[in-house]
C-alpha cells in the first residue's frame, strides 16, 4: 500500500465506527431505514441506475454502507471497496440486520486484485467526494474501466472543482490555485463534526484535487465514452455548484 494510503487509512479508522454510529444511528436502526425506504436513501443517484435487480455493483469507497445497503435490498448484488476496518463493521452490521448480503473489500483501491475482480460488475459506483484520495486519475480510472464489463457503467460522483478555489463545502480545506497540483495534507471529511480537543488529535488525509478537465480527460483516455456531466448545487451556497456526477460507458 502506498504511503499517503495508509495515511488515508489511519485517518479513517480514526473512530470511525463510533462516529457512524452516532450520526447515522444503530446498525439496526440504519437497517430499518434502509428497508423501509431504499430509493430515498440512494437520493439524486437512483436516477442514475437503469435497473437493480441481478446487476453486480462496484461501490468504490464504499464507507460505511449508506448506499450500498440500500442497493443490496433492492436485489443488487454489491461489493465494497474501502480502506478502513472500521466501516467494513459497521456496512456489516447494517446489511446483517437488513438481511442482505453484501461484500466488502478492505485495502487501497489502487491495489484491486484484477485477476480476480476484472470484467465483474455491470455499475462502478462512487459518490460522497473520493477522487480527492487518490493522486493519480489516470490509474484510478484505468481500474475502473478494468472493473467493468463490456457496456458497464461508471457512475461517478464527486465534489466539484469550484471547491479548490473556495471552501464550498465547509471542510476546512485551504483554498487554492484552480490549476494547482499541490498534494496537501487536510483534514478527513467528519473532523468538523467533532470538539475541538478531539479533531486536533485526529490523522490527517493527503489529498490531491483536480480541475473539471482533468477528471474529463480521465475519463476518456481511460476508453470511456462520457454520456452525461450533471453539476450539483453547493448544500452551503445553493448559487453555486459543489458536486458533480459524471456517466460512462466502457465500450
Amino acid at each position: 500500500m502506498q504511503e499517503y494510503s495508509l495515511q488515508n487509512k489511519k485517518a479513517w479508522e480514526f473512530n470511525a465506527y463510533e462516529f457512524w454510529v452516532r450520526e447515522s444511528g444503530r446498525p439496526e436502526d440504519r437497517a430499518r431505514k434502509a428497508l423501509a425506504d431504499p430509493i430515498g436513501m440512494l437520493k439524486r443517484y437512483a436516477t442514475y441506475f437503469d435497473t437493480y435487480t441481478g446487476i453486480r455493483v462496484a461501490n468504490i469507497c464504499g464507507s460505511c454502507g449508506k448506499k450500498a445497503i440500500p442497493l443490496a435490498v433492492l436485489g443488487a448484488d454489491v461489493t465494497i471497496f474501502d480502506i478502513s476496518e472500521d466501516n467494513k463493521r459497521y456496512a456489516l452490521e447494517v446489511a446483517e440486520h437488513a438481511n442482505v448480503n453484501i461484500d466488502f473489500f478492505v485495502g487501497d483501491v489502487l491495489e484491486i486484485d484484477l485477476e480476480k475482480y476484472e470484467q465483474s460488475f455491470d455499475v462502478v459506483f462512487m459518490e460522497g467526494g473520493i477522487l480527492h484520495y487518490f493522486h493519480d486519475i489516470k490509474q484510478f480510472m484505468d481500474i475502473m474501466y478494468a472493473l467493468l464489463k463490456p457496456n458497464g457503467k461508471m457512475i461517478c460522483s464527486d465534489f466539484h472543482p469550484f471547491t479548490k478555489i473556495s471552501d464550498l463545502l465547509d471542510f476546512g480545506h485551504p483554498s487554492m490555485n484552480y490549476f494547482s497540483e499541490d498534494i496537501f495534507e487536510g483534514e478527513m471529511a467528519h473532523a468538523r463534526f467533532y470538539p475541538e480537543e478531539i479533531r486536533k488529535q485526529m490523522p490527517k488525509c493527503s489529498y490531491r484535487k483536480y480541475t473539471i478537465s482533468e477528471i474529463v480527460n480521465g475519463i476518456i483516455v481511460a476508453g470511456f465514452v462520457l454520456e452525461r456531466f450533471d453539476e450539483h448545487p453547493s448544500w452551503t451556497k445553493p448559487d453555486v455548484p459543489g458536486e458533480f456526477t459524471a456517466v460512462a460507458i466502457k465500450k
